[in-house]
């Protein structure tokens, strides 16, 4: 037996592609439901047959949970990106293998150790800490909750 799959219709490339667009996505990003009303969720999506249009669709409550069921992986499998050289096991010595065999040349910028506070400050220019009503005091921990293993 030399081949253990059936050779695609329209060659690796849209394979590939097909693939590409599931492997490090959610099934369904919030800012696609439109609403949920009356036992009816509605969503945009794109009509790939239709040159990408942006569409919205309306399905029973029921169809939505079936459908975003399908893409909830069985106990035990793993998304793609968790394996090969970007596993968390593997990838302190790939990376830089990698990096190395790709171009010796390039110098990599050196990586910047900062707290979530400070990389949202510098990525947005927004102090996350910063009193929301009147943007003069800042935001502080008092006292954490426990954590609650046996909520439903």
């Amino acid at each position: 037996m030399d081949r253990l799959c059936k050779r695609p219709f329209a060659g690796p490339e849209q394979v590939l592609e097909y693939l590409g667009r599931y492997t490090h996505r959610v099934a369904i990003s919030n800012n696609r439901i439109q609403s949920i009303n009356n036992g009816k969720v509605t969503f945009t999506y794109r009509d790939r047959t239709n040159d990408n249009e942006l569409k919205t669709m309306t399905v029973s409550a029921d169809e939505f949970i079936r459908r975003f069921l399908l893409h909830v992986l069985p106990e035990g499998l793993m998304k793609i990106r968790y394996f090969g050289f970007l596993s968390n096991r593997n990838k302190g010595e790939a990376i830089p293998l990698i990096r190395s065999l790709i171009d010796s040349e390039t110098e990599w910028p050196e990586r910047v150790k900062e707290t979530v506070i400070e990389m949202l400050f510098r990525l947005t220019g927004e102090d996350i800490t910063c009193c929301p009503k009147c943007k003069k005091g800042k935001m502080r921990t008092i006292q954490r909750l426990p954590e609650n293993n046996n909520s439903p």
